[in-house]
Formats: structure tokens, sequence, C-alpha cells
């Protein structure tokens, strides 16, 4: 008789943005480094995606110390990249993130295909050429990075070029890269990230979970209220309280072979320095709800 592994010991990461830390000019306020790392470490995660230009050093030896300190190591992190410009060419752009993830021991580069614009609120609509060029810069940005070591991923992202669904599989058809299973940016995108799991969870190699309350959704979907609003709003809910079913999902991907990182990414926007004990509440109950639903996986056994 054999015994299958038993995947309880899943990874855990955090990201900077769960506690309101974004790229995006004017998102709000930005807490500092020191209280967003010990926070992490408290809540029982042991390893962060880097966050923004500019949040953790970008010196890979500093960058190693910094997290060595708190006792987290580096995933690696997010790369808005502008992919579907003929005349721009994206590759020499990720050289130095590349070296300070390779440097870092860092595993994954997580791709959003961006407009070309601040934000997240607006997209302009891309022709057959357009879209040729951005397939095509997904798969050279995909070999640069396994030329590395480092595993490339696209992040299907509200407000960028791979937001709705007909674009997520277009990219599954045109290009060779695997996916960011975000179940948030999925569902608002409208792809329902179980389907996903279910019907291509071979190219998923790196997750983010957030759940999501439908009803601010459907708001942006509608256009009524921009993303940023609805996530001001309080649109990305812990773990287990929203309207995903983010246990079929991790199940899903478990029973798939997933063993990829599990980052918790849940976009909220601060507008002054918590004076309770602020987003890391929300962070302790989504990795303790995380751990009951792989807890309570009964592995098979032949």
């Amino acid at each position: 008789m054999t015994t299958t592994k038993n995947q309880t010991d899943i990874r855990i990461a955090g990201a900077p943005i769960s506690w309101g830390v974004c790229e995006v000019p004017g998102w709000g306020h930005q807490i500092a480094p020191a209280r967003v790392l010990t926070e992490m470490r408290d809540a029982g995660l042991t390893a962060t995606e880097v966050g923004p230009e500019g949040f953790l050093p970008a010196d890979p030896t500093e960058l190693a110390a910094t997290l060595d300190e708190v006792g987290l190591t580096s995933v690696g992190g997010f790369a808005p990249v502008l992919l579907h410009d003929a005349d721009h060419d994206p590759v020499p752009g990720i050289a130095p993130l590349l070296d300070a993830f390779v440097a870092s021991r860092a595993e994954v580069i997580v791709l959003a295909a961006v407009t070309g614009t601040d934000g997240y609120d607006s997209r302009p609509e891309l022709d057959e050429n357009q879209w040729n060029t951005l397939l095509r810069n997904l798969d050279r940005l995909e070999l640069a990075a396994a030329d590395r070591g480092i595993r490339a991923v696209l992040h299907p992202h509200v407000g960028t070029m791979v937001e709705q669904r007909d674009e997520v599989y277009r990219v599954l058809d045109g290009s060779a890269i695997g996916l960011c299973l975000d179940t948030g940016h999925l569902l608002i995108g409208g792809t329902d990230p179980l389907d996903l799991v279910t019907s291509h969870a071979s190219r998923i190699t790196h997750a983010h979970l957030k759940d999501v309350d439908a009803a601010l959704a459907a708001r942006v979907q509608s256009g009524e209220l921009t993303y940023t609003e609805a996530v001001a709003s309080g649109m990305y809910t812990p773990l287990g309280t929203g309207d995903v079913d983010i246990e079929r999902v991790v199940l899903g991907l478990l029973d798939a072979g997933f063993d990829g990182w599990f980052v918790l990414e849940q976009d909220t926007i601060l507008t002054a320095e918590p004076t309770d004990a602020g987003p890391v509440i929300d962070v302790i109950a989504s990795v303790a709800y995380l751990r009951e639903v792989v807890k309570a996986r009964v592995p098979s056994t032949v």
C-alpha cells in the first residue's frame, strides 16, 4: 500500500498591498516597511512579495538583510510592463528586477500588461497587431526570466490589457506563459476562478487569494464604481467571508498538483496610519481560514 503526499503544509506568503502599499500614485496612506514586515511575520507568514518599487531595498543584499531581520524570505514580486507597443521592448526593463530576484533567491516575477497610463480605472482597446505584439512579448519575457531561473507568470488584472474572460483565454491559447490565479481580479473581469482551475490548472503556477463582495464587484463591472472606489469601499474581504469559493479553488489547485505560493493579496486603501491593529486583522483571519481549509483536506490512500 502506498500513500499520496499529504499537502497540508502549503506555502503562504503576504503582499504589501494588503496593508495598502501600492505603486499607483495617490492610492492612499503608505505604511512604513518595518510595520508591514513585522505584522506579516506575526500573522504567521514566512515570505512576501516585494511590493512596489522603493518599498523595500532594491539592492539584493540589503533586501535579504531587511527580510532576514524579521524572519521572512522573498517570493518575488509584481512587475507592471507595457506589452502591446511594437516600439517598446519590455525585456531590458525587467533585467534589473530579475537580477535582484536571482540574488535574493526569489522564484517568480508577476507580470501585468499595463495600459501605459497610471492606475487601473480605464484602458484602451487593442487592435490585432497590438494583440500579436502583446502575446509575442509574453513569450519573450517568459524565456528571459527562465534563462535566469525565475518563473514568469501573467496576472490578469482589472484595468490592464488582460482583464476580461476572452482576453484571459486568448493569452492561454496564444502564449505559453503561466498564469497567476488572482481570484478577485478574475471574478471582476468576468472569469470564474474555479472554472479556470478546472480547465487550465496546469497553466496556474502562482496564486493571489482574495475574497470579494460580489455586489461591489458588479458595480465595477457596470461602470458605476471605479476599481479604486470599490477597493476603498471594502470590495475585498477576509478569505471565507465573501462570494468567491476559495475552498474549492484552493483544494482544486492542490488536487491538480499545484506547489506554488498562495499569496494573500487583499487590496486595501488607507486614509491614515492605523491607530488600532489595522489591516493585519484581516490577514490573520485569512491565514487561519486557509490553514483550516487545507487541514480538513483528507489525503487519499491506495
